[in-house]
């Protein structure tokens, strides 16, 4: 494995583990893992009254998610919050000052700084700014080091995906853009990143970012004209170094899934066999979905969640991170549908009674119906804007490499957070399998369960007794109890 060097990402010195290309869509022949971060205090957040962004829309999603039994097949973690450190290695330390600093009642002595970093009736000041940034970003950081630690297949933060924050400057909702931050994590291990998003608006935060290295590429299927933000055309491609690893599909009002598919499948396919990524990280925007308040797409959750499935063919460690959606109740059915394709666990289409099952009526589905709205969106433009982006992509030289050098620290130091799991756990309760599947046992020692330490077993016990007694006396003198893996709430 080689370690490799790069230095160009706002003056930032990263180290990676080169890994080989990805392969090709090949069957599933090992379950994924799937990690999934969520804090209960990121539905408390509060925008203000009136406005479209509601965080309390993740808080729904998990408890679909719950009720749905998802949290049985894959591991939930609560992330650290992201601390001053983490949020500058991207973001200008005055601008994360400010952040920490704002709040409703000192608004007035900072008219200024509130101009200069655009907070005001989009990204306003809110009780609990800071925390809440601190919380959307941990978990962003927190599954890039469990993807770079190969700790999981799957990484899954719908608290993070804000694609808008700038640098220095909040923009379109977002104040910290915890997209970039997990990407340059990931690039300490990785010698390419793809972004992909699928929000319906641009996204142009993650493009600026890394618009001019040929390290990350960046793919957005937007709609584009008189549209916020109102960058990604077809012809923003990046600069410098970066020319060509910008992807921009600018499309129209009313795409329908099939018409979705019809130039997502093509041009992701030959996005992964030009610039083979070792990482993808997918923003799952919801306000792409019908019926969205802000968004014009007609997509439902199988045009949705088909980019889902598309990613999780490929042997390519994934992270996938929530965004947009204004219809709070079509954002927690898309996300919790999406986790059910990054487990691999087929969801009834009838909803399980939940904290928030009132806000799905009438229909009380998980599944949504595409409307009748017109699809501006021909066969012929969708052909155009695909050979636009081959050709670009024909210009691209081959896939980079860097030189090398040591690998930095870890964010986060997964090693020491699982000896304190250990060190902490309770003692009449069953450790989880990711803490027990990292012991060392001794080989000399006999066990009765599949987990021996060199698969030796104690034959006695699997045989039948001599004298069969009824089932109560057999079963009288042992309570099994099926332990649950702890879930936040």
């Amino acid at each position: 494995m080689e370690i490799i060097k790069f230095p160009d990402v706002d003056g930032v010195e990263i180290h990676i583990n080169h890994n080989p290309s990805p392969p090709p869509p090949v069957a599933e022949h090992a379950k994924r893992r799937v990690c999934y971060y969520y804090d209960s205090s990121i539905g408390n957040f509060y925008y203000g009254q009136g406005h479209v962004m509601k965080p309390s829309r993740i808080k729904m999603a998990h408890h679909l998610i719950l009720n749905y039994g998802l949290y049985r097949h894959m591991y939930i973690y609560r992330p650290f919050p992201a601390d001053y450190d983490d949020l500058v290695k991207f973001h200008t330390d005055d601008y994360i000052t400010f952040l920490k600093q704002a709040q409703p009642e000192n608004l007035k002595t900072l008219n200024k700084q509130m101009v200069k970093f655009n907070v005001g009736e989009d990204c306003p000041v809110f009780d609990g700014l800071y925390e809440f940034c601190q919380l959307s970003s941990g978990g962003s950081l927190a599954a890039a080091v469990k993807l770079n630690k190969q700790k999981t297949d799957i990484a899954i933060n719908w608290m993070g995906g804000l694609h808008h924050a700038k640098k220095a400057e909040a923009s379109g909702f977002c104040y910290s853009n915890d997209i970039v931050l997990g990407i340059l994590e990931l690039l300490k291990y990785h010698q390419r990143v793809l972004y992909v998003d699928i929000d319906v608006h641009h996204g142009d935060g993650v493009e600026e970012a890394f618009y001019t290295t040929d390290r990350v590429m960046t793919v957005s299927f937007h709609k584009h004209g008189d549209f916020f933000p109102g960058t990604g055309d077809i012809t923003d491609i990046g600069v410098g170094r970066g020319h060509f690893y910008a992807v921009n599909v600018p499309l129209k009002d009313g795409i329908t899934d099939e018409s979705y598919k019809s130039i997502f499948e093509p041009v992701m396919t030959k996005v992964m066999e030009t610039f083979q990524p070792s990482a993808v990280v997918l923003q799952c925007g919801a306000d792409s979905l019908n019926g969205d308040r802000l968004g014009s797409f007609n997509l439902t959750l199988f045009g949705h969640g088909n980019c889902v499935t598309f990613f999780r063919r490929y042997n390519v460690p994934l992270m996938m991170l929530g965004g947009g959606g204004y219809t709070a109740r079509n954002v927690a059915r898309c996300w919790t549908y999406e986790t059910s394709l990054a487990v691999d666990v087929p969801v009834s289409n009838k909803l399980p009674h939940n904290d928030f099952f009132e806000y799905f009526s009438p229909t009380f589905t998980l599944h949504i119906d595409p409307s009748n709205a017109q699809n501006d969106n021909p066969p012929e433009m969708l052909d155009r804007l695909k050979e636009a982006v081959y050709e670009n992509l024909r210009e691209m030289p081959a896939a980079p490499s860097v030189q090398m050098q040591p690998t930095g620290p870890d964010v986060i130091n997964l090693e020491e957070l699982e000896q304190a799991r250990l060190d902490n756990a309770n003692p009449d309760e069953r450790l989880g399998d990711e803490i027990t599947d990292n012991m060392i046992v001794h080989g000399s020692d006999l066990y009765d369960t599949d987990k021996d330490g060199d698969d030796r077993r104690n034959e006695q016990s699997f045989k039948p007794p001599e004298n069969p007694t009824s089932q109560q006396d057999r079963d009288g003198d042992t309570e099994m109890v099926d332990l649950e893996r702890p879930v936040q709430n």
